[in-house]
């Protein structure tokens, strides 16, 4: 279920993904680290593999199956990439060994990682010259672009391409000097922005703490005088302030609680296993529907948005590290992120609660709201089972065969 909307999101990547991972092109993405230099990888297709090296590997090779013909495509590599600067000249290119995949349309591409050396003083520009399988396919292109500058803003970029190279010009500059603290800040503002909106635990584990904002648990017990309303427990304030004090301090105590683990997660001070914090965030959306339900801490809703903060914030920190962040710039990015973080909350709730508002007093609300945390609590509970368990349970299996498709054609129009 987790993985619904990274494939609605998927709807609106995927055209430009594929474009940027065609047949006839390989790719260079460029990772800039202010302590440890220049790092990257050459994603190859696989069908550039099997033509040019006689590899029978097959359009969907496993890392394994390319393994042994590594080193030949490092040299090969080798002999039709440079990296040179007006500083430094030439750059030595060390492959790390690593290999890693990508699945495609296309074709699957094998990536070779790469570092430059020497490290230190990042240039002010960066000369590419790449002539890689330009000379078996003329029409064939390589394709630079930068994943990673902080300072020049790009935390996670994988489609917009700096320099096309081809073998009529085979050889490109790269200005690095457009950077500067503020991009990386605004950057980092915008990763957590859209981490927050594509986290569908995060999302409806705020979903399950406001939905009793409009409405307080009666107090008298049910009588023959009770308005229907309140067959559920629940009658609905009678004024914005009560309902709107309830939203504050709420996400006050999620802000507070998530941002100091995701401070000391991210400076390496408490560490979880990810499989843990993934479990118990999961197992927080229950928590908190089941309280809507029936009442588990009485009067003190704050506490399970401070108790399970903590463990979102371990969580928060985790996409940190997917992201490739070593710590460049700790502050601001930290900063920036948990700005990001708390927009996105504040635009998600500035779309359900006047909704909320809106219908408290009618006589569905309770049953919504009962109907709603009810359901939460399934899906709370096949997420920990997956999650907890490692295992997929089949419903993640229909989506996939189902909607992948479906995405991956969208993305050819």
């Amino acid at each position: 279920m987790k993985k619904l909307l990274p494939l609605l999101v998927a709807f609106l990547l995927l055209p430009t993904l594929i474009y940027a991972h065609q047949p006839k092109q390989s790719l260079i993405y460029l990772r800039i680290y202010e302590e440890t230099g220049i790092e990257g990888r050459v994603e190859v297709n696989a069908n550039e593999l099997m033509s040019v090296f006689k590899l029978d590997v097959g359009l969907g090779p496993s890392i394994e199956d390319v393994r042994p013909y590594q080193k030949k495509i490092e040299e090969y590599l080798l002999n039709h990439l440079q990296f040179s600067s007006t500083e430094i000249g030439a750059y030595k290119i060390v492959f790390t060994g690593e290999l890693s995949k990508l699945d495609t349309s296309f074709g699957d591409f094998i990536n070779f990682h790469f570092r430059l050396e020497p490290a230190k003083n990042i240039p002010d520009d960066l000369m590419v010259e790449y002539t890689a399988f330009m000379e078996e396919d003329p029409s064939h292109q390589g394709l630079i672009a930068m994943e990673y500058n902080w300072k020049a803003g790009l935390i996670n970029n994988e489609s917009i391409v700096a320099l096309y190279l081809t073998k009529d010009e085979p050889k490109g500059t790269i200005d690095l000097t457009e950077t500067s603290l503020w991009k990386g800040f605004v950057a980092m503002v915008e990763q957590g922005i859209w981490h927050i909106w594509i986290g569908m635990d995060h999302i409806l584990f705020l979903l399950a703490l406001i939905l009793p904002s409009v409405v307080r648990r009666r107090k008298e017990p049910l009588g023959e005088a009770s308005p229907k309303f309140n067959i559920f427990g629940w009658e609905p304030v009678l004024e914005f302030k009560p309902a709107f004090m309830y939203i504050l301090k709420i996400v006050t105590f999620f802000t507070l609680a998530h941002t100091i683990t995701l401070s000391l997660a991210s400076l390496g001070i408490i560490e979880l296993p990810s499989r843990v914090v993934e479990s118990i965030i999961a197992f927080s959306v229950g928590l908190a529907a089941l309280h809507n339900i029936k009442p588990i801490f009485k009067g003190k809703d704050w506490v399970i948005a401070f108790i399970f903060g903590l463990f979102h914030g371990f969580g928060f920190a985790s996409v940190l590290g997917d992201l490739g962040f070593k710590g460049e710039y700790l502050s601001l990015s930290l900063v920036g992120f948990n700005v990001g973080v708390e927009i996105g909350q504040i635009v998600i709730i500035a779309l359900i609660f006047p909704i909320l508002y809106f219908i408290r007093k009618r006589k569905i609300y309770p049953k919504l709201l009962v109907g709603l945390s009810a359901l939460l609590i399934l899906v709370s509970a096949y997420w920990f089972i997956e999650r907890a368990f490692d295992v997929d349970l089949p419903l993640d299996e229909i989506v996939n065969r189902n909607l992948y498709p479906i995405a991956r054609f969208i993305g050819l129009l």
